[in-house]
């Protein structure tokens, strides 16, 4: 069977094993221009319905299942949101995160930050015990938000935004992806 994240419908693809369908990854990087990278954020983005709440060990379940269905990236929570989405991020990073399957594939794992030192630090407490972690912070960038709830200007937000993926990099993290929050208003 083909890994979920395959999406190219030629023959000569189709007939391909897993292995070859899935480029080797690289943060940042995807060699096949026919090949649709899968994130999947049921683990945080789902969890924002009234009622959705999950413990760690569901979470993990699902995790579990991500993997099985060979999501490229799973986005395992907000690790400083809570201590039990600290722990949901962990446990998923050292067992879903670090095994690696026959083809060699191992999802990516990231945690969430907010562009601060003390959220990023304990994103990457959360997900370092992955094979391939990755931390996804952000930051507001609309023109109302960066004025009125940041209280800042474009290019302090900028700054901000920079260093922070840098001090990401320099805990160790090599695979960093900025979000700008509220972009599109």
């Amino acid at each position: 069977m083909a890994p979920f994240s395959s999406s190219s419908c030629s023959e000569s693809q189709k007939n391909n094993s897993d292995a070859q369908m899935r480029p080797e990854y690289k943060p940042n990087h995807i060699p096949d221009p026919h090949y649709v990278r899968i994130l999947d954020t049921t683990l945080r983005d789902g969890e924002q319905s009234p009622g959705a709440a999950m413990t760690p060990h569901q979470k993990l379940d699902i995790a579990r299942q991500l993997a099985k269905l060979g999501v490229d990236v799973i986005e395992a929570g907000f690790p400083c949101s809570s201590n039990d989405n600290f722990t949901a991020v962990k446990m998923i990073a050292e067992e879903v995160g670090s095994k690696v399957d026959d083809d060699g594939y191992v999802p990516v794992i990231l945690g969430v930050a907010r562009c601060n030192e003390k959220d990023i630090e304990i994103a990457w407490e959360a997900i370092k015990g992955a094979k391939r972690p990755r931390i996804s912070t952000f930051i507001a960038t609309s023109e109302i938000h960066m004025k009125h709830k940041l209280k800042k200007t474009k290019e302090q937000v900028l700054q901000i935004a920079c260093t922070m993926v840098n001090f990401a990099r320099s805990l160790g993290c090599h695979d960093v992806q900025f979000v700008p929050e509220d972009a599109a208003r």
